[in-house]
C-alpha cells in the first residue's frame, strides 16, 4: 500500500516550533489592540468570483495560484488566496459600517496558492492581516505603516527596512499606463515571457518580475510618481511627512507595486535582512474602491498581510513554560473509580493531571509518570482509602509524604 504523506506545500507543526505560533499570535492580539482592532474570522472558502472581480482577474493570483474547485451544485468555490476581499465581503453582508466604529479589524488564518514551495512559503500559508475601513486620511496609511513598524519591533526583528510608494488613482494613471506600454513594448524582446504578457493585460505587474534582468529594464521605465495627480501627490507627502513624525525610518521606492490589482495610492513593502533571500515579511496599501468593484459604497481602506511562516523564521527559539503534572497512580484495579474520581476532582481546579487507565502495577506506574514529566505522583493504595489519604512523590527528590484529604486544598496552594 503507498503510504500516504502530507500534501507538497504544506506542513504539519508541533512542538517546539508550534510555541512560537502560539507566542507570535498571542502578541499579534494584544499589540493591535491598541490600535482598536477587533478579531474577525472568514470563511476559507468563498465564491470564486468574489476573487476573480476582487483581486483582478488578470493578476498571477488569479490566472495561475487559485485552488479552484465546482462544488456538489456546480457551483465555482476558491480557496481564499488572501483574506482582503474576504473581509470587505462580510462587512458589506453584514451591515458591519453602520454597527462598529470604529472599523478596523485584524485576522489570523491559512491562505492557500499554489506556487512553487521553498522557504517561508508554502502552498497552504498563513497570514494574519489588519484592515482599517470608512478612514481616507493620508495620516491613517502612516498609522498603519507605523503599526507595522513596531509590531515588529515588538516581536525583536532586526534590520528592517519599510519601502513606501503611490500608484495612483483612476484618475491619474490612465496617464501613466500608455507611458508605461510605450517604454516596455520598445525593451519587449528583453524581457521574460510573462512581463511580455503583461504589456498589454497588467503593465503594472511589470514592476514585480524577480528576474533580473526585467528587474535592470524596467529600472529605466517611467516613474508613476512622475504622473501622480495633484489630490494623489499630496496624500503621498503627508504620508511621509506623517511617518517622519511618527520616527518611522521609510525608503520612498517609485518602482513598489503590489501583485494585487485593488490597491490605489500608497503602496508599501517592510524587509528584513535577517534571512537574506526570505527578506519580504509584510505588504499593504490603500484600496479605496474594492466596495465599489464588489457592489457596494465608496468606502476607503486601507490594510497590510503579514506572512506568518516568514516572521517565524525570525523568531528566536521560545521558551517551553513548565507546568507541574500530577500523575495519578492507584494499587490495583479495584481503585481505578477513586483514582478517576481524584483526577476529575484536580482538573476542575485547573490542574494538569495524567493517569494510566490501563496500569498493571505501581512500578510501571512510575516509570510512566517519569515519561510524561510528571512534578508529583499521587498515590492512592488500600491504606490510603482507609486513612482517607493520599501519599505524594516529588519525583525530582524521590521523597514521598502522606497528606489527610481534608488538607489536600492546602497542600496544592502550597505547592502548585
Amino acid at each position: 500500500m503507498t503510504k500516504i504523506i502530507a500534501p507538497k506545500g504544506t506542513k504539519d507543526l508541533f512542538k517546539p516550533e508550534i510555541l512560537k505560533w502560539q507566542f507570535l499570535e498571542a502578541r499579534i492580539r494584544q499589540f493591535f489592540s491598541r490600535f482598536l482592532f477587533q478579531e474577525i474570522r472568514t470563511p476559507i472558502f468563498e465564491h470564486s468570483e468574489l476573487f476573480q472581480k476582487g483581486i483582478g482577474s488578470e493578476t498571477e493570483v488569479v490566472q495561475k495560484e487559485m485552488y479552484t474547485f465546482r462544488d456538489k451544485a456546480n457551483r465555482s468555490i476558491t480557496l481564499r488566496p488572501e483574506n482582503t476581499p474576504s473581509v470587505v465581503r462580510a462587512i458589506m453582508e453584514n451591515n458591519l459600517l453602520t454597527e462598529i466604529f470604529p472599523v478596523r479589524f485584524f485576522y489570523i488564518g491559512p491562505m492557500f496558492r499554489y506556487d512553487k514551495p521553498q522557504k517561508g512559503r508554502f502552498r497552504q500559508f498563513h497570514q494574519f492581516g489588519v484592515e482599517i475601513f470608512g478612514e481616507a486620511s493620508a495620516e491613517v496609511d502612516a498609522e498603519l505603516i507605523f503599526s507595522a513598524f513596531g509590531f515588529l519591533n515588538e516581536v525583536n526583528i532586526e534590520d528592517i527596512e519599510i519601502y513606501i510608494n503611490s500608484v495612483g488613482c483612476p484618475q491619474c494613471r490612465p496617464r501613466f499606463l500608455p507611458e508605461l506600454q510605450a517604454a516596455a513594448q520598445k525593451q519587449q524582446n528583453e524581457l521574460c515571457p510573462d512581463c511580455q504578457r503583461k504589456i498589454s493585460t497588467n503593465p503594472l505587474r511589470i514592476f514585480d518580475c524577480k528576474k533580473q534582468q526585467c528587474i535592470d529594464i524596467s529600472n529605466q521605465f517611467p516613474k508613476i510618481t512622475d504622473y501622480l495627480c495633484q489630490d494623489c501627490h499630496d496624500h503621498f507627502q503627508v504620508v511621509q511627512r506623517t511617518l517622519s513624525t511618527f520616527e518611522v525610518p521609510f525608503i520612498s521606492n517609485p518602482r513598489l507595486v503590489r501583485g494585487l490589482d485593488y490597491y490605489t495610492r500608497t503602496v508599501f513593502e517592510i524587509t528584513s535582512g535577517q534571512l537574506g533571500a526570505q527578506d519580504a515579511l509584510l505588504g499593504g496599501g490603500r484600496y479605496d474602491h474594492l466596495f465599489q468593484e464588489l457592489g457596494g459604497k465608496d468606502i476607503p481602506a486601507t490594510g497590510f498581510a503579514a506572512g506568518i511562516e516568514r516572521i517565524i523564521l525570525h523568531l528566536d527559539e521560545i521558551p517551553e513554560t513548565k507546568t507541574s503534572i500530577i500523575f495519578i497512580a492507584y494499587q490495583n484495579a479495584a481503585l481505578k473509580t477513586e483514582a478517576i474520581k481524584l483526577s476529575a476532582y484536580l482538573r476542575k481546579k485547573g490542574l494538569p493531571v495524567f493517569m494510566d487507565y490501563n496500569a498493571r502495577n505501581i512500578k510501571k506506574q512510575f516509570k510512566k509518570s517519569d515519561r510524561v514529566g510528571a512534578a508529583f505522583t499521587f498515590i492512592l493504595g488500600e491504606d490510603e482509602i482507609a486513612n482517607q489519604s493520599i501519599s505524594v512523590k516529588n519525583m525530582k527528590t524521590t521523597e514521598q509524604i502522606q497528606i489527610k484529604r481534608e488538607d489536600l486544598d492546602q497542600w496544592l496552594r502550597k505547592h502548585m
